[in-house]
């Protein structure tokens, strides 16, 4: 039935019903977003909505996040959706509050894990091919996993130009990564060396820092005697001639077949302990612990030595024909251990330094298997890991073994693998920390960046500080292959910007590809030379580039003049493992393409935990899979999740927490369903009631929507994505639902349809949600777009994501008002109090029921007298009894006692008047509700 107007002479008879103005809405109660979702994506997709938005914000200043590209491998987990949803909750605020913020998602598609997979799928087949058709094999695995993850964060909501990502594989990227290397060799901080890396066992590669995990680990714990072969008296009588031995501890006992050296801090003091007439050297401060670890009964120390005097003197290998060079190195520590320091140049960076200091043999005795090299004395040929038993063994029967025990500690392991990894000397290819000042350039680009949470800064200051050279050079297949050369004749490496740049040029044609399927002489300039001996015979480098290399160069390849992108990015976003990854690596290629940092911000969140706060896991059974809460829930509550918390933190996700969020979508949806179902007769261009008309209630609502605009808009600006959910959840739950709607049913429903106080509400309902689907959009994009169809509006765009965020108005932030309806809510409180103790009393049902009396002291009787009209509806009470009270001490000011009502039920509103049965024309009426049904000349009424 169409809504009855003021002035009409409606002589049928009407039910009770159809004189009331109830909601009406088609937008459903119950969501069904599983359902609604994929067609909503499908409206965006043809209606071309992302670059609709481009377009609407042309011009603007611009914002951009730039991606960090994850990998192409497997179907996207917890982490992911939680990383692409807080992208998109930056990019969605940041362009509806009116800047140009492109997004362009990317994907890391080359490297180790990929590889893995590949040779898992092939099996025997990948013998009989070459290594091109190899790397297709990778290539399509890849594309493969880009084009199903791509589909999967699009089903999250996820805005962005996924016809055109950038893929770490393509020709112009491959490219790219080429070009920035060429600028490193360019400035003469590449270099090849024999130095030690992390290298793994198993899949037989060298590792960056940023591709090791720290895991438990069970290694044996020993002390070993190294006997001192030089005459000590010199440094003090009490030595000469005794059997004196430096006690060094270990973890790792197969690194002994390459010791060369023992290190020794020259701060620190030694003593020289005699123990059954054996003397042995250990640090001062840790006498007492090594006495302890080795069981020594009784001891006594007969000298103490400045460590300084100890340098230069020699030891003998343990249980091979070899010295050991007592030297000094400012890396010895005196937290465990003994403070002599066993030392193998080829196994370790530290020990690296010293064999640089002390002219010492980069000894490395280890093969790519892990395996001790031919002239590695009674180990050759075993695996290091599995020869440390036979090692402590040989150790005891020689009488070198003082102590022995397993210690469970954290240690390096492969990031793919997951297996223990060694510290081994190779032939790798290197970026220099220390070249053109990169390390301390890094380091004051590091303090211009804003770091959220603000330990970011300390924390990748320090790696920088601390990190070896980059290790850049990997031992496997599917990568951009280093552009450098070797001379067959001389053997020396021959990298230059000019065949770096040449090399490029062909990538860029033709893909990495082409360094293997073309011949040397067509990937070398013409004319090309041998820098040392002058030859032109040439050899192509197998090694490939480490991956971080590959997705470091992202802002290079992606941003800038060529893309139309501004470089550097306003911000990046990852998770708190990329200090040492992505944010590490883009930071010194950026220095070195632009002289500055890639990004002027930087935001990290934390991992995703079970509700015990583990680490998910298919072996704890634990995992929550974003596509399984999509099936069942919908997108919308994976993105209310992550906009409710605080993700700088590692954040949590249960059953049980999934079941809030559904509850707390429930109640955001049906709050505006209710402002929605109420706006069915009003046209805003034609109802709206100026702001000084309004009812004063009405304009509280109003003021605090203006709060909630500030702090909202605020809290976005801030990416505090979960200050501004609560906000938006509170204006709904607490503000609207508990006390404002509340409030405004009755006249909502009972007034003249086309009453000043009714269009006064409906004024506030329609502005409080135009404001409201606008600034939930970010956080929940299809419900505010669904929101959005069912909504009138004056000049509508087709999509709320069109929109911008309303503005804040100072105007309506009245703090008076908003002081005064504070403290009638207050009082509402000690009212509602009252209502249920009389309902648990079974004295009332209904709070219409009631008739309040309110005892007052007099400054707030006062106050009262001034809403003495509103307040039965304030209180949802029939009537309202104002008594003054001097003896009232509440903090209220006011003391409720509750009566029954007076006068009988309203059929129509439901309140209680001593005035209904006054109009023979409605009977079963109050006198409010015949003056209204009066005015529309309604003759009669049935019930």
């Amino acid at each position: 039935m169409p809504p009855l107007s003021s002035g009409g002479n409606l002589s049928r008879t009407l039910s009770i019903k159809d004189t009331l103005n109830l909601p009406r809405t088609s937008f459903p109660m119950k969501a069904n977003l599983p359902g609604t979702e994929p067609q909503i994506l499908e409206s965006w997709e043809g209606m071309g909505l992302y670059g609709k938005i481009l377009e609407a914000r042309k011009g603007r200043a611009s914002f951009v996040l730039h991606d960090g590209p994850p990998y192409a491998n497997g179907n996207i987990h917890l982490g992911h959706a939680l990383n692409k949803i807080l992208k998109d909750l930056v990019v969605k605020t940041r362009s509806m509050a009116g800047s140009h913020s492109p997004y362009v998602p990317g994907w890391d598609c080359h490297g180790l894990p990929i590889e893995i997979k590949v040779d898992q799928e092939l099996g025997k087949k990948k013998a009989e091919m070459s290594i091109v058709q190899f790397r297709r094999s990778c290539r399509a695995y890849a594309q493969k996993y880009v084009d199903l993850q791509r589909e999967e964060f699009k089903r999250l909501g996820v805005f962005g130009d996924w016809d055109r990502p950038y893929l770490t594989m393509s020709y112009q990227y491959e490219a790219a990564i080429a070009r920035a290397l060429g600028v490193f060799v360019e400035q003469g901080s590449v270099y090849r060396g024999l130095k030690p890396v992390h290298w793994c066992i198993h899949c037989r590669t060298a590792l960056a820092e940023a591709e090791v995990e720290y895991e438990d680990h069970e290694s044996p714990s020993i002390y070993v005697k190294f006997p001192v072969r030089s005459d000590l008296s010199e440094l003090h009588p009490a030595l000469g001639g005794r059997d004196v031995s430096v006690l060094i501890w270990t973890t790792t006992p197969w690194t002994l077949p390459a010791n060369l050296a023992i290190a020794f801090g020259s701060e620190y003091e030694y003593s020289a302990l005699e123990v059954d007439g054996r003397v042995y050297l250990v640090a001062t401060e840790l006498v007492q612990q090594t006495a302890e670890k080795c069981g020594f009964r009784s001891f006594q120390i007969i000298a103490k030595l400045p460590g300084a005097r100890l340098e230069k003197y020699v030891a003998r290998h343990p249980f091979i024909d070899r010295d050991s060079v007592l030297v000094l190195s400012p890396d010895v520590h005196l937290d465990q251990g003994t403070g002599c320091v066993h030392t193998a140049p080829g196994h370790g960076h530290e020990d690296y330094l010293v064999g640089q200091r002390y002219g010492l043999s980069i000894y490395c005795p280890v093969e790519d298997a892990g395996r001790f090299t031919g002239d590695v004395e009674h180990f050759a040929g075993q695996q290091v890991f599995e020869a440390n038993p036979a090692i402590v063994e040989l150790l005891n029967q020689r009488g070198m073994l003082l102590a022995y025990e397993k210690l469970k500690h954290s240690y390096p392991h492969c990031w793919r693998c997951h297996q223990p990894v060694i510290f081994r000397a190779t032939a790798q290819w290197f970026i220099s920390l220390e070249k053109n000042d990169l390390r301390r350039r890094a380091l004051e680009e590091i303090r211009k960046v804003r770091w959220i949470p603000p330990w970011g800064e300390e924390r990748i200051s320090n790696m920088i500080a601390n990190r070896p050279d980059w290790c850049i050079s990997r031992q496997r297949a599917w990568g951009v292959p280093i552009p450098a050369f070797f001379c067959k004749g001389c053997r020396s490496p021959l990298v230059s910007k000019a065949v770096v740049d040449h090399v490029a040029q062909i990538f860029e044609r033709e893909g990495a590809d082409a360094w293997y399927e073309r011949p040397t002489s067509d990937l070398i300039p013409a004319g090309t030379r041998c820098a040392g001996c002058g030859g032109t015979e040439l050899e192509k480098e197998d090694d490939i580039l480490d991956v971080w290399f590959d997705s470091g160069s992202s802002h290079y390849a992606v941003l800038g003049a060529t893309s139309g992108l501004p470089w550097p990015s306003d911000v990046y976003l990852e998770g708190n493992d990329q200090y040492r990854g992505w944010f590490h690596s883009s930071l010194l290629i950026g220095l070195a393409t632009h002289g500055r940092s890639p990004y002027r911000e930087i935001l990290t969140h934390g991992m995703t935990l079970d509700a015990e706060g583990r680490a998910m896991s298919k072996s704890l059974g634990n995992v929550i899979e974003p596509r399984e809460v999509i099936k069942k829930d919908g997108a919308e509550i994976l993105r209310l999740w992550v906009s409710s918390i605080d993700f700088t933190e590692d954040v949590r996700l249960s059953e049980e927490i999934l079941s809030r969020l559904r509850e707390a979508y429930r109640k955001i949806r049906n709050t505006c369903r209710f402002l929605q179902g109420n706006l069915y007769d009003f046209d805003p261009d034609l109802d709206r009631v100026p702001r000084e008309r309004m009812l004063e209630i009405d304009r509280w609502a109003m003021a605090r929507l203006h709060r909630v605009i500030k702090k909202v808009r605020e809290a976005y600006q801030a990416y505090q994505f979960h200050v501004a959910y609560h906000v938006l959840y509170n204006l709904c739950t607490l503000d609207l639902s508990a006390v404002y709607l509340d409030i405004l049913k009755d006249r909502l429903y009972t007034a003249a349809a086309a009453s000043q106080e009714r269009r006064s509400a409906q004024t506030a309902l329609y502005d409080i949600l135009l404001a409201l689907v606008r600034l939930v959009a970010p956080i929940l994009p299809f419900t505010a777009e669904e929101l959005w169809r069912h909504l009138r509006a004056s000049g509508k765009e087709i999509s709320v994501h069109l929109t911008e965020f309303p503005e804040y108005d100072p105007g309506w932030d009245d703090g008076a008002l908003l002081e005064r309806w504070e403290r009638l809510f207050a009082i509402r409180a000690e009212v509602f109090k009252a209502l249920e103790s009389a309902r648990q009393n079974k004295f009332v049902g209904n709070s219409l029921e009631t008739r309040i009396f309110l005892e007052c002291e007099p400054a707030t009787l006062a106050f009262l007298k001034g809403y003495r009209q509103e307040l039965r509806f304030v209180f949802i009470v029939s009537q309202v009894e104002l008594i003054e009270s001097a003896d009232v001490k509440t903090d209220t000011g006011v003391r409720v006692r509750v009566e029954k009502a007076k006068g009988k039920k309203c059929e129509r509103c439901w309140n209680y008047s001593d005035r209904v049965g006054e109009s023979s024309e409605y009977p079963t009426l109050c006198e409010r509700c015949v003056q209204v049904l009066g005015s529309w000349g309604v003759s009669s009424i049935s019930p």
